[in-house]
């Protein structure tokens, strides 16, 4: 199935706009310090859309925005990176979620406030009015910023191949009942000992957890191992994949990166192995760009890398 011609895929989860400063000495506590102040759009669920769409893939989007400056620029953007946000909710009265954070001088986060209440609004009722353009879809993403509740709603009733991105610990907690319903999951190693209860301390043990989470109903399980590269797995086989050479400009949207290219490799029937290296690619791309998203991502791209 080609991604850019045939059907779409969902995404249900974050949108932010992540507004940060960074102090140009270091900082002082309880006083103004002269630096630079950024904003940009930010969230897991959008950011992998992001990606996707990038890799050509039709992709329609559900969260919950607020009626406010932030969430017109939010679909602005969606708009002209081909992001549908039809179906999204706008909730009078409420912020859309906002990020705001403090770096220091080195580039060290010294503070965050996140403002994220506005995903209590994605509740099971909203995603029940949206089943069928959820089970319409070629493959679901989901990330874990949505309440425990509406997740597992999901997992009963949707029938497209569900792929989940576990976010952060303290959130991946809210998909240990469903595991059995997910297609891909790609945690990293804490997250991973969250979902199993196995501390990994070493290659063993690594692929105990990940035999844990196949054993549990997951189809295909990326564990993400930062610098070490990537377990992926399935009923069939295990591979460690190696990262791709790359210049670190920026960390941050690695990961959501790898998992829109998951699900684009999915839409184009890659096989494991083929669906950690394109995956590694963009995860690659992502952190050479001092950006959140490395707008030159291309099927092309990633081609050249996995070539060169």
């Amino acid at each position: 199935m080609s991604s850019g011609k045939n059907g779409y895929a969902v995404v249900i989860g974050g949108v932010n706009v992540d507004i940060g400063g960074r102090s140009d000495a270091p900082m002082v506590a309880r006083d103004s310090n002269p630096g630079v102040v950024t904003m940009s759009l930010g969230g897991v669920g959008r950011n992998i859309a992001h990606n996707m769409s990038l890799l050509g893939v039709k992709v329609r989007m559900l969260t919950a925005l607020g009626d406010d400056h932030y969430a017109r620029i939010i679909t602005s953007s969606c708009e002209q990176l081909g992001i549908d946000l039809t179906d999204a909710m706008v909730i009078p009265g409420a912020r859309t979620s906002t990020y705001l954070y403090l770096d220091d001088a080195d580039g060290d986060m010294a503070l965050a406030v996140s403002d994220m209440q506005i995903y209590d609004h994605v509740t099971p009722e909203y995603l029940e009015s949206k089943m069928e353009i959820i089970n319409g879809a070629a493959v679901v993403v989901a990330d874990t910023n949505i309440p425990q509740e509406t997740l597992e709603y999901l997992a009963l009733y949707c029938t497209a191949p569900l792929f989940i991105d576990p976010v952060s610990t303290i959130k991946a907690a809210r998909i240990k009942n469903i595991l059995s319903k997910i297609h891909t999951l790609k945690p990293n190693k804490l997250e991973a000992e969250l979902l199993t209860g196995i501390r990994i301390r070493d290659a063993a043990s690594l692929q105990e957890a990940v035999q844990a989470l196949l054993k549990a109903g997951v189809q295909r399980v990326f564990l993400s191992m930062g610098s070490e590269g990537v377990l992926a797995a399935d009923k069939d086989q295990m591979l460690l994949m190696p990262c791709c050479p790359a210049v670190m400009a920026n960390a941050t949207g690695a990961g959501d990166a790898f998992t829109g290219a998951l699900a684009w490799s999915f839409l184009e029937d890659r096989n494991l192995e083929e669906s950690a290296a394109y995956s590694s690619a963009a995860a690659a791309m992502a952190v050479s760009s001092p950006l959140t998203i490395n707008e030159e991502i291309s099927p092309e791209a990633l081609k050249r890398i996995l070539e060169g």
